[in-house]
C-alpha cells in the first residue's frame, strides 16, 4: 500500500519520480516499471508477474529422482565433484555442478561445506617443470576396508603432474628412493626436492628444531651425491600444494579401486601405472608460466650404488663383516692378501642384494637370501630378513659411488 500511495503522488506530481523511487528504495528505472505496471494491470501490477510461473530452468521431476538414486545406490562413497563427472561421462545426464551440489546437500546426501579457515598466501608455483618436485606419504584406507597402506606421491610444483605413485606397505628409505630413482631414470635429474622432516627425509635433533643439514640421512646422502638441493617443510600449511592433492587423491582413487574390482595392493599398483596416474594428469595438471624444462639428462650409470643403504664396518680377522645377526665372508683379493682391519662399505640394494666394496673395488656380491657365493650367516640365529641398519649407523660419510671393479688387465693398486 505505501508503493501504490507513492506512485499515486508521483502520477499527481506532488513529487518527482526521483523522489518517489528514493522513498520507495529502488532505482529510478525500476520505479519507471511500476509505474507501467500499474497503469496497465492496476494494484496486482505491483507485484513481481514471475510468481507462480514454472521457470524455463527447472530439471524434471524424474531427473532428479535418477540423479539422488545414482548417487545413493552406485556413487555413495564420491565427492561432489568425482560425481559430477561420472554423470556426465557415463550416465550421460548433462547437468551444471552447482545444481548437483545443492541438490545433493538438500537431501541430506552430502554434508554442507565449512565455513573457510584464515586467509593465507599461496606460494607461486615454480615457473619450469623440473625445478622443484614433492614427495610425500598418505595413509588410508584405500580399499575402504581395515587395511591401511601408504601411497607415495611425487609431483611437479610447476604442472602438477604426477610423475609417481604406488601404495606401499610403509612409507620407508627404500620406498622414497625407489620412487625417486624411476623418476630420474624417465624424467632425468631435477633442482630440488620438498618433503616433509620425516626421519627417513632428515635428521631432525630435537622435535620442533631445524634440521642438521650436517647429518644427512641415506636419502639425503643419495641426493647430496647427485647434487640435487633437499627443502625441508615446517608446517603441512607449507606443503598445501601437496596436501591439497592427497586429499584429491582420498577423494577418488578409493572409489575409483572400487568400481575397477581391485583388491590387493598389486593389482592397485598395476591400475596405477597402466591407466590412472595418465587420467588424474589429464584433469589436474596445469600449464607451466614458462616454456621449456629444468630437468636435465642423467649420464649417471652408478644409481644402483647411489640408492642403496650404506653402512660401514671393520672387516673382522677371519675376513668377514657383520649387521646385527647376519654375517658375510669376504673372500681373498688378487691384490691384497687379506682385509683384516680394514674398513668396507656395505650396500644394500634396492632389489635386497648385498654388495661390499673397498673403496673403488667390489670385494663382494650377494643375493638377497645371502647366496652361495661366500656368505655365512651366524648360526646362532638364521634370518634371512633384509639388511637392518642399527640406529647410530644412519648417518655417516660415505665414500664416492664405484663404478667397476678393476679390469683384469690393469695393473692392481698398491692400498695402504
Amino acid at each position: 500500500m505505501k508503493l501504490q500511495d507513492v506512485i499515486l503522488k508521483a502520477i499527481a506530481k506532488k513529487i518527482t519520480w526521483i523522489d518517489a523511487a528514493e522513498i520507495a528504495g529502488m532505482s529510478v528505472r525500476n520505479m519507471q516499471r511500476k509505474r507501467q505496471g500499474y497503469e496497465k494491470h492496476g494494484y496486482t501490477g505491483l507485484f513481481d508477474q514471475r510468481r507462480g510461473k514454472r521457470s524455463i530452468h527447472r530439471i524434471p521431476m524424474e531427473t532428479v529422482e535418477k540423479v539422488l538414486a545414482l548417487y545413493r545406490d552406485k556413487y555413495p562413497d564420491f565427492n561432489v565433484r568425482h560425481f559430477h563427472e561420472k554423470l556426465r561421462e557415463i550416465e550421460g545426464i548433462q547437468l551444471s555442478y552447482s545444481w548437483v551440489r545443492q541438490a545433493l546437500q538438500g537431501a541430506g546426501l552430502v554434508a554442507r561445506r565449512r565455513k573457510r579457515g584464515p586467509h593465507r598466501r599461496r606460494r607461486p608455483r615454480r615457473p619450469l617443470p623440473g625445478m622443484m618436485l614433492h614427495i610425500d606419504g598418505s595413509k588410508h584406507r584405500w580399499f575402504q576396508d581395515d587395511r591401511y597402506y601408504d601411497l607415495i606421491v611425487i609431483l611437479d610444483d610447476a604442472t602438477s603432474e604426477i610423475y609417481y605413485a604406488q601404495l606401499v606397505e610403509e612409507e620407508s628409505t627404500r620406498t622414497v628412493m625407489q620412487g625417486v630413482r624411476e623418476v630420474i631414470e624417465r624424467k632425468g635429474l631435477f633442482c630440488s626436492l620438498y618433503s616433509d622432516r620425516g626421519s627417513h627425509f632428515f635428521c631432525t635433533p630435537k622435535a620442533g628444531e631445524p634440521v642438521d643439514k650436517q647429518r644427512p640421512t641415506q636419502f639425503g646422502r643419495a641426493l647430496k651425491e647427485l647434487g640435487v638441493q633437499m627443502i625441508a617443510a615446517y608446517s603441512p600449511q607449507a606443503r598445501g600444494r601437496s596436501e591439497r592433492n592427497f586429499g584429491t587423491w582420498q577423494g577418488r582413487l578409493p572409489q575409483e579401486l572400487r568400481l575397477a574390482g581391485i583388491e590387493s595392493i598389486d593389482g592397485a599398483n598395476q591400475f596405477l601405472r597402466e591407466s590412472y596416474i595418465a587420467e588424474f594428469n589429464k584433469k589436474f595438471t596445469v600449464k607451466p608460466a614458462e616454456k621449456g624444462t629444468a630437468f636435465r639428462k642423467s649420464g649417471r650409470g652408478d644409481l644402483d650404488w647411489i640408492f642403496s643403504l650404506q653402512t660401514e664396518r671393520v672387516v673382522g680377522k677371519d675376513n668377514t663383516v657383520a649387521i646385527k645377526d647376519r654375517w658375510w665372508q669376504i673372500d681373498k683379493c688378487r691384490w691384497r692378501h687379506s682385509l683384516a682391519g680394514q674398513t668396507v662399505t656395505i650396500h644394500e640394494h634396492l632389489d635386497q642384494s648385498v654388495s661390499i666394496r673397498f673403496g673403488p673395488h667390489v670385494v663382494g656380491h650377494f643375493d638377497k637370501d645371502g647366496g652361495k657365493a661366500g656368505a655365512m650367516e651366524n648360526p646362532r640365529r638364521v634370518s634371512h630378513s633384509s639388511l637392518e641398519i642399527a640406529p647410530g649407523d644412519s648417518h655417516f660419510p660415505t665414500a664416492p659411488a664405484a663404478i667397476s671393479p678393476p679390469s683384469s688387465k690393469s695393473k692392481p693398486k698398491k692400498v695402504a
